[in-house]
């Protein structure tokens, strides 16, 4: 009995030894996955600080930041050399991943023209303080163009339309830059458009004059415009002239007799 008893607890420990290495096994192998997924994270190309639109960037704008495989955007930069040079076509911010699509490749020339898409041309319409919506107007921003002329009809009669929309400002006269403190009177604003509607706003400046409407952001989807019926003015009632009734005919007839008596000429009357 006591020799069966022995070999109980002796085949008892071994389960128990069994399962606590089996333990302590499991445990070291999360531990050692663990260790593996913080050495698979990917190193991303991150703003320093916040970069302007229309700018190009400096080494000095970028910083790497390490990121979890499943956080890492697709279209970033796991390089700042694939970045330094390009010009931002959008306002980024401070930390914020650098996307492909938020900078622009450039191959020389001039920033403005690395920040056109392929097909879109840049033109410069004149405006005032007016025209160019109080000086509210920044880069990047959204309008649509309103052209008015002489319609012809008169020295006072003028025709307006809207020739243009959703056109994006590249720059406010020579600046491409967002960073503004208020609004400033500007002289000129560059637009980008397409070949066909570079010549339309061309002929509707030379025409007459131009405006620039400032759109929201946020709006998606185009209204109709509005068609207000205008109400046509009465003709005057013009009443049939009367006609003349006839006037009653005297029908009696009279006749005129001569009687001559020798030398003598008389005239009757005779009524019938």
């Amino acid at each position: 009995m006591k020799k069966k008893g022995i070999v109980l607890m002796v085949g008892l420990s071994a389960l128990l030894a069994m399962g606590a290495a089996g333990m302590a096994n499991s445990w070291v192998q999360k531990r050692m996955n663990g260790g593996d997924a913080v050495s698979e994270e990917a190193s991303v190309v991150v703003a320093a600080h916040s970069i302007p639109f229309g700018r190009q960037v400096l080494a000095t704008d970028l910083r790497m930041m390490r990121l979890p495989p499943h956080a890492v955007p697709a279209g970033s930069f796991t390089s700042m050399d694939d970045v330094i040079g390009r010009v931002s076509s959008q306002a980024i911010y401070s930390g914020e991943v650098v996307l492909e699509r938020r900078v622009a490749e450039h191959s020389g020339g001039s920033a403005l023209a690395a920040m056109l898409e392929p097909g879109m041309r840049a033109i410069s319409v004149r405006v005032d303080d007016v025209a160019g919506v109080a000086g509210f107007l920044l880069p990047g921003d959204e309008v649509d163009v309103v052209s008015s002329k002489r319609d012809g009809g008169g020295s006072r009669s003028i025709a307006s339309d809207t020739i243009l929309r959703r056109i994006t400002v590249l720059a406010v006269d020579q600046n491409a830059s967002q960073e503004r403190d208020g609004p400033v009177i500007v002289r000129a604003v560059t637009l980008a458009v397409t070949p066909s509607q570079a010549e339309r706003l061309f002929e509707a400046t030379q025409e007459g004059k131009v405006a620039l409407t400032l759109r929201n952001p946020l709006e998606k989807t185009e209204k109709q415009p509005e068609i207000v019926a205008m109400a046509e003015t009465p003709k005057p009632m013009i009443k049939p002239a009367k006609k003349a009734e006839p006037k009653a005919v005297n029908r009696n007839r009279h006749v005129r007799v001569n009687v001559i008596r020798g030398t003598e000429t008389s005239s009757t009357v005779v009524h019938e």
